[in-house]
């Protein structure tokens, strides 16, 4: 072999080792995974005709080494209500880090809101899943992070059911109240067809 294709090789393997050895933290800093849950936990409401309902969440960055960013939310289509996403504060996770945020409607914080619709009826409900994505990156994104890829999608179970309400059974005294002028009219047209009879007797 000429010396001038042996310097080739010899440059060509330098490069591969090169670049193995460079890739090679990034390959043992692969993102891990994050955990998502809902609150309440199992993720099931209920509630009446009217109410604002929802979730909060429970969000844990389990990578030792790199930060997790939430970017996306996605839940089930529901028929009982009006959804709205816009509970969630999509916090930022840095290595080891968790987030668990009760729903509050008022505050306007946790994970997911629903509207129930004032004409829906007692014993209807709804179930399906929530989704929720991001990305991983090397560093805080804010100062100087390296985005390294987008994060598997973690689903987490929802259902809400409407109470259903017992009618209450009227009380004794509303009977008795209702009952006696009801009585007092019955007698009273006995007394008057009593008094028509003798008048014609």
């Amino acid at each position: 072999m000429k010396p001038r294709y042996l310097c080739a090789l010899a440059a060509l393997l330098w490069n591969m080792l090169l670049c193995s050895w460079l890739w090679a933290p990034v390959a043992q800093a692969a993102p891990v995974v994050f955990t998502f849950s809902t609150l309440p936990a199992g993720g099931a409401l209920s509630g009446h005709p009217g109410d604002t309902v929802g979730w909060g969440y429970q969000l844990v960055n389990t990578d030792p080494l790199n930060w997790f960013v939430p970017t996306q939310l996605n839940a089930s289509s529901f028929s009982l209500g009006i959804p709205d996403a816009s509970y969630f504060d999509f916090p930022t996770l840095a290595p080891g880090a968790s987030a668990t945020v009760a729903f509050d409607a008022l505050a306007h914080t946790g994970l997911y809101g629903l509207q129930i619709f004032s004409f829906a009826l007692p014993g209807m409900s709804d179930s399906g899943s929530f989704g929720l994505s991001g990305e991983w990156w090397n560093g805080d994104p804010l100062t100087g992070g390296v985005f390294l890829q987008v994060s598997d999608a973690q689903l987490a179970p929802l259902s809400v059911t409407l109470a259903v309400t017992a009618v209450p059974l009227p009380g004794s005294l509303c009977l008795l109240a209702l009952g006696l002028p009801l009585l007092w009219l019955v007698q009273r047209r006995r007394q008057e067809g009593a008094q028509f009879g003798r008048a014609l007797g």
